[in-house]
């Protein structure tokens, strides 16, 4: 049985992790260096490093704190934000990432979706989308730019669409949840889950450890990711697993 895995997210501005609701009214919560090597000592699954200006701020990544990151975990690391080339993908790489993290280029620039897969393999490459519920055309709406830039794509349709140019991993983020604590979008991984063949990370409403019980007996993604209430010590991830444990759920 493959095991469900638990990831804790580092959205960084500046070298600085901050968290907000709904993609807005971002706080400062502290070091990622820090906050990552607590996560690894906690036993977190994977850990993912946003860079939530860069892509907005026209920069890229900000290397220096992914390579003091990336020295002080052992488990799988995925950096996303300010990728715009293969160039970038590999200077990441080298600097401790496991996997780069495709959002907004990967819409404007398709294309290197599938040159990142041939020069490093699919499973380097995570395509992440940030979605809303667009009500008047009864669909989930891509949204690039960090929640600034809604688009005229179906995400469920450019879930299935990045798949095909080589996608290893979806990455896919419930704006309308988004640190709001009160679940995650069931609906939308149920979706998403029929629709591709890949692992999908659901992020955006976790606030209880029922949460992620939830999503791994309702939906069939592989990974579910928190940020908040593991930064604020409301859940630590030896609590999550022992629950989930006792709910069934194969977990590491």
């Amino acid at each position: 049985m493959i095991t469900k895995r638990i990831i804790p997210c580092l959205d960084v501005d500046h070298g600085r992790v901050k968290k907000g609701v709904n993609f807005v009214n971002l706080t400062d919560v502290g070091d990622p260096t820090e906050i990552a090597a607590a996560y690894e000592q906690q036993g977190a699954d994977e850990l993912v490093f946003l860079d939530i200006t860069a892509t907005k701020e026209h920069r890229g990544a900000m290397v220096d704190t992914i390579e003091k990151v990336a020295s002080q975990v052992f488990m799988p690391l995925t950096v996303g934000g300010g990728i715009n080339s293969v160039a970038d993908m590999q200077a990441l790489l080298r600097a401790g990432a496991d996997k780069c993290s495709l959002n907004s280029a990967a819409v404007r620039h398709p294309e290197l979706i599938t040159q990142g897969a041939e020069k490093f393999g699919r499973q380097c490459i995570v395509v992440a989308i940030d979605v809303r519920w667009q009500a008047a055309k009864k669909r989930y709406q891509v949204v690039i730019d960090g929640g600034h830039t809604p688009v005229d794509l179906d995400a469920i349709a450019w879930a299935k669409k990045v798949v095909q140019l080589g996608a290893g991993e979806l990455l896919v983020t419930s704006m309308d949840k988004d640190g709001t604590k009160n679940g995650f979008d069931l609906r939308l991984y149920q979706l998403l889950t029929a629709a591709v063949n890949v692992p999908i990370i659901a992020s955006g409403g976790c606030g209880a450890i029922q949460d992620f019980t939830d999503l791994f007996t309702q939906t069939t993604v592989d990974a579910g990711l928190a940020a908040s209430v593991f930064h604020y010590g409301e859940l630590t991830i030896p609590e999550v697993k022992t629950e989930l444990k006792e709910a069934g759920v194969s977990v590491r």
